[in-house]
């Protein structure tokens, strides 16, 4: 006799296959475009870009973008008012924002989730002493405070990376803290514990890849909160100095120019204004994808 019977398939799995489905047909597509459009800009702009980004002709300059009457192909998006081209100064702010956005989230990330892993684990006066400083540096005024930090430093790269990942770690320390406080009472801790588990291998090896998913979403509805101010930092003449490269930069150069020649503000204000939407469109997205209990709520 034929065993006609088979192997009844696993409604979790299935349902967490279909929902994953779900949401990678739900990805953004033209956002996603776009950032991958700005990654390849940032990291190709050496070779991409066809003139320099610093230095320009004064023949050349406030010519408009190629559409318009007056411009030409040498200088698609135009040329600002000491002859620089835009679009190879785009190209290279991007470079910019790219760096400024990596080093100052990579960080900021490290140290507050090292700090949110400790405080949320070992609890009492260490999680007290931690968490008031969390809260001293949310309580203080963001932006005003990248100003002033600015100006005491002085507008360089480095200073802006500094700036940032101050501004940005305590976000990180006390959302991962309190992902570990529901951490550490569950029955995985308490076997490592009675396993003669260190304090730092139950961190290292047992909370912190349960936090991983929540650490990667942060930093990744993030990104784009950093390109603006560092675009801000940079429009106020606190930020990126020039001759350097940075859009933030360019919105500032072109301002006394609006009516004659919007191009050299417009252009990289539209760059940022997309980047930022994409960038957050994209973690909103990524958020539904990895955070199992949005996946279990669709």
């Amino acid at each position: 006799m034929v065993d006609t019977t088979t192997a009844a398939p696993i409604p979790g799995r299935i349902n967490t296959r279909t929902q994953m489905f779900r949401h990678l047909r739900r990805m953004p597509i033209l956002p996603a475009v776009i950032i991958v459009v700005m990654v390849g800009m940032a990291v190709l702009a050496p070779v991409l870009s066809p003139h320099s980004p610093t230095s320009g002709i004064l023949r050349d300059q406030l010519k408009p973008p190629m559409w318009l009457e007056g411009g030409s192909g040498e200088y698609p998006l135009g040329t600002d008012r000491f002859g620089r081209d835009i679009l190879s100064r785009m190209m290279h702010g991007a470079r910019i924002s790219l760096i400024v956005s990596l080093v100052s989230l990579a960080i900021g990330a490290t140290v507050g989730a090292t700090l949110g892993l400790i405080s949320g684990y070992l609890g009492r006066w260490v999680d007290a002493l931690i968490m008031r400083i969390v809260d001293m540096t949310l309580s203080l005024p963001l932006f005003l405070m990248a100003i002033v930090l600015a100006v005491i430093l002085g507008p360089n790269l480095l200073n802006v990376i500094i700036i940032v990942a101050f501004l940005i770690w305590a976000r990180y320390a006390r959302i991962i803290r309190g992902e570990v406080l529901s951490l550490r009472s569950r029955d995985f801790v308490a076997l490592a514990r009675v396993a003669g588990a260190s304090h730092t291998r139950i961190i290292v090896k047992h909370l912190f890849p349960n936090v991983a998913h929540t650490l990667v979403i942060l930093i990744t509805l993030q990104v784009g909160w950093v390109i603006l101010l560092e675009s801000s930092l940079s429009f106020l003449g606190v930020g990126i100095p020039p001759p350097t490269p940075a859009w933030g930069l360019m919105v500032a150069d072109g301002r006394n120019y609006v009516d004659t020649a919007w191009w050299i503000s417009v252009v990289p204000g539209i760059a940022i204004a997309l980047i930022v939407l994409s960038l957050n469109l994209a973690g909103d997205w990524l958020r539904d994808v990895l955070d199992p209990r949005r996946r279990q709520m669709a």
